[in-house]
């Protein structure tokens, strides 16, 4: 979907998220928002993250906690993206990869069935909890 007009409200939300490199929940994001002086409300954020979902500039993830939402960096790429999920630490990175789209691809060909890249989640173990990370 293409963005051709966005709220002074709709940019905040989407300042403020592009800042939480982990992602954040619509209450935090509204605790940093009255933070920073904006007048906006619980009910407010979450309408905006929906329609910033809508745009592909923001993943929705749902954990066991609740949903959180992640800034989209690859949104006007055009590229498909993905979500990595770390099952020790439980930080989710994004990832902007057009490798999967042979994947995608074949599963549609011989299983006639369509992934949604944008709300792929991956599990596993990060870098850092690997031990991978030359520490």
């Amino acid at each position: 979907m293409a963005v051709t007009y966005m709220t002074r409200q709709q940019r905040e939300v989407l300042r403020c998220i592009e800042n939480c490199a982990d992602g954040a929940c619509a209450a935090e994001l509204t605790e940093q928002l009255h933070r920073e002086g904006a007048r906006v409300g619980l009910t407010t954020v979450y309408r905006q993250l929906e329609r910033l979902e809508q745009q592909g500039l923001v993943h929705k993830v749902v954990t066991d906690q609740g949903a959180r939402y992640q800034y989209c960096s690859g949104a006007h790429s055009g590229r498909d993206c993905f979500l990595l999920k770390c099952e020790r630490c439980g930080r989710i990175e994004h990832l902007d990869c057009s490798h999967l789209g042979e994947l995608y691809s074949h599963i549609l060909a011989e299983h006639h069935f369509r992934i949604n890249p944008r709300r792929t989640l991956f599990y596993g173990l990060c870098q850092r909890c690997s031990g991978e990370d030359g520490e």
